[in-house]
């Protein structure tokens, strides 16, 4: 399996590549990145052939989806695929629930998960983005308004689908319960789940990716790194965007140590263990340089024995029903 190898996503005709590029981190996610950091960033991730390119109106309040637009102009339509969310539109004066971004806009983000809410999200995405479509919209983070979601956005994303606006319909989230749920009440094309299908955390596979699998809903994996975790084990190092608790560290440790064992980087086990399973079809790695990019490309193609997986199952550190590449 490799990087740029292209799949179809769920019973959809958009085509994804097997790695895709998170673009919160060129929104400005903590540090400021700059336009010209941010553009070389997504050119990098084309050059080495990625085509999945995911952002959000949240991400930096729209800068992620201009600095989005303003690389991929000029690329070949056809040639990839842009996801975006709905749920948060963007206003003058809001308040803003995420103190999380370096690089202010004037705009926050405030949640909206109506019909006419969402419609407006859709068009002012476009606008920003510079298309006429979009391959993938999610609806995003509706963890308090489920009720509205289900009879609000997900009616408007699948008009805009029926239109051929929208290319799949999906939901994207940091926890996988309320997903199982909008997999059971929608009609949608994937799932977007962030964090909860890592080497620290397989809570998706309880039930929502047994249930993706039986519907033939596409599973996107990211937050592989638990915010960072994983990719730099150590005491203070962020867990979904906090610093760590110490029993976690000392299992990405533990993690770290076998991967040394094998002549395996853990950045590379991260990146690949989602793919273990069926459900999975794309891994998605935010990136906020052109080294991160090639470095994300390196690791998912680094060669992964199965003796590694066994150990790490022998040790404990995975359970021994868990699917590994």
């Amino acid at each position: 399996m490799r990087a740029t190898d292209r799949v179809r996503l769920g019973h959809t005709d958009v085509r994804v590549t097997r790695l895709g590029l998170g673009l919160a981190p060129i929104g400005g996610l903590f540090t400021p990145v700059g336009d010209d950091v941010a553009r070389a960033t997504v050119d990098t991730a084309w050059e080495h052939g990625l085509r999945l390119f995911d952002t959000a109106p949240l991400y930096g309040a729209g800068r992620s989806e201009r600095r989005a637009g303003a690389a991929l102009s000029g690329r070949p339509r056809a040639e990839f695929a842009i996801s975006t969310k709905v749920g948060r539109r963007l206003v003058p004066g809001g308040t803003a629930e995420q103190p999380f971004w370096a690089e202010p806009t004037g705009l926050d983000p405030v949640f909206d998960f109506s019909y006419a809410g969402t419609m407006r999200s859709y068009a002012e995405s476009l606008d920003r983005l510079g298309l006429d479509r979009i391959d993938i919209a999610h609806i995003h983070d509706p963890d308090q308004h489920f009720t509205e979601a289900v009879a609000g956005a997900y009616p408007a994303l699948a008009e805009l689908r029926e239109r051929g606006a929208v290319g799949a319909v999906g939901a994207g989230m940091n926890q996988a319960p309320m997903l199982a749920d909008l997999v059971r009440a929608t009609d949608l094309d994937c799932v977007l789940l962030a964090g909860r299908y890592t080497l620290l955390d397989q809570s998706g596979l309880a039930e929502l990716l047994p249930l993706c699998h039986e519907r033939g809903v596409a599973v996107l994996a990211a937050g592989v790194y638990n915010s960072g975790l994983l990719a730099d084990p150590r005491p203070g190092a962020p867990y979904d965007y906090a610093p760590a608790p110490p029993d976690l560290v000392d299992r990405a440790l533990a993690l770290r140590d076998v991967c040394r064992r094998h002549r395996v980087p853990l950045r590379a086990a991260a990146i690949r263990f989602p793919l273990g399973h069926p459900a999975v079809t794309s891994v998605v790695v935010g990136a906020r340089s052109p080294d991160e990019v090639a470095d994300a490309v390196a690791m998912f193609g680094w060669e992964i024995p199965g003796a590694f997986w066994a150990d790490l199952k022998r040790t404990g550190l995975l359970p021994a029903d868990v699917p590994t590449p």
